[in-house]
């Protein structure tokens, strides 16, 4: 089993660094210099990114190697896939010969892959557009008719410095005026200590009824009750396996919220999502929004008749087409989805994790209006 834990990444390794360098520098024949330089720079990127993220994203957190290692991540993952889809486009040249035919996929696989990498930079990194959908809930109360449920997930803050976006974001979602606002978990990654100062600006979010917040995996492998405390601190409402009752204009609501399942391994007392206990105190034909940070967490929500369950966690996939491996554990990506009595908002994300790229999967700021039926 150990060996599988260490060969099988070696293996991964390998293949997402070989395939590019095979269609971007061994297959054009661009000559011995340009192959040895080329040969010399992918060894270079096979070698410095595993260690980049080691000292990235290990105990010590050392902020420019994550910086690194997740950028050179992103940019073998987007050269592997281009270069698997290229495959497509030298069976269409089947009548050019090589090494004419290879030049030529190289370098439109190059081009195409330089294209997106910029734009998903652009996209990862600016304040994500407002993405609003109602949501007709059956057993809302005319009182509630309208309610608007502002919602951010998946913040991430960490090895970039995004403070001033986070001002930007905390000015676009008191913008919306909302009743509620949410944050549905992976705030950030790393200590409170080190992230503080990326986290604090959400303080001045604004809501007429209520802000509540709960953790995502990514709490648990750093400080989740350090953030449910910190979060607490700035005024927020820490939903952690309990809930909170809204009235206005004579009719009520349940906002409850679970830890996410990782949780459950963290080994901190009360830790792991506890539906039950979250809504323990639910009132009899009052609806419920839940906040559960994994899309998959609705078969426990299904079965407790939740109206509606709020998630992030995918990002939509972030860096197309890692949604195909996203699509493998959870039961969606994006967007609102019947899941029997239940609905299912999933966010994709209002920041990104690690590599700051997001191609084909955009950020959202979500406002999601509850409507009467």
């Amino acid at each position: 089993m150990r060996g599988q834990l260490v060969v099988v990444p070696i293996l991964a390794l390998l293949l997402l660094f070989t395939v590019p360098w095979w269609t971007l520098v061994l297959a054009p024949d661009w000559g011995t210099a340009a192959t040895i330089a080329g040969t010399a720079v992918f060894a270079l990127g096979l070698v410095t990114m595993p260690v980049a993220m080691v000292r990235g994203h290990g105990r010590r957190q050392h902020d420019a190697g994550a910086r690194l290692g997740d950028s050179l991540l992103a940019v073998i993952w987007v050269l592997f896939s281009w270069s698997v889809l290229s495959l497509v486009l030298r069976a269409a040249l089947l009548g050019v010969d090589d090494p004419a035919r290879s030049r030529i996929v190289a370098g439109v696989t190059f081009v195409v892959a330089a294209g997106l990498l910029v734009h998903g930079n652009r996209v990862a990194m600016r304040v994500p557009p407002v993405k609003a959908t109602d949501v007709v809930i059956p057993r809302l109360g005319p009182g509630l008719d309208g309610l608007r449920v502002a919602v951010l997930t998946d913040t991430h803050y960490g090895p970039i410095d995004r403070t001033k976006w986070s001002e930007k974001v905390v000015a676009a979602v008191n913008a919306l005026e909302a009743d509620v606002v949410c944050h549905a978990g992976d705030l950030a990654d790393g200590a409170v200590a080190k992230r503080r100062k990326q986290v604090d600006p959400l303080g001045g979010v604004q809501a007429a009824l209520g802000r509540f917040y709960i953790t995502g995996n990514h709490e648990y492998f750093g400080e989740a009750q350090a953030w449910l405390d910190h979060m607490e601190g700035l005024g927020w409402d820490t939903l952690h396996n309990r809930s909170t009752l809204l009235e206005r204009d004579g009719d009520r609501i349940l906002f409850a919220g679970i830890d996410d399942p990782t949780g459950a391994a963290s080994g901190l007392p009360g830790h792991g999502p506890d539906l039950t206990l979250a809504l323990a105190d639910r009132p009899a034909d009052v609806p419920v929004v839940l906040l559960a940070h994994q899309p998959k967490q609705v078969r426990q929500a299904r079965e407790a008749d939740v109206d509606l369950q709020i998630s992030g966690h995918t990002h939509g996939g972030q860096i197309w087409p890692f949604h195909l491996l996203v699509r493998l554990d959870q039961p969606t990506l994006s967007g609102l989805t019947r899941h029997g009595p239940t609905q299912l908002y999933n966010s994709r994300g209002t920041g990104f994790w690690g590599p700051p790229f997001r191609i084909f999967a955009p950020s959202e700021i979500t406002l999601l209006t509850l409507r009467a039926a």
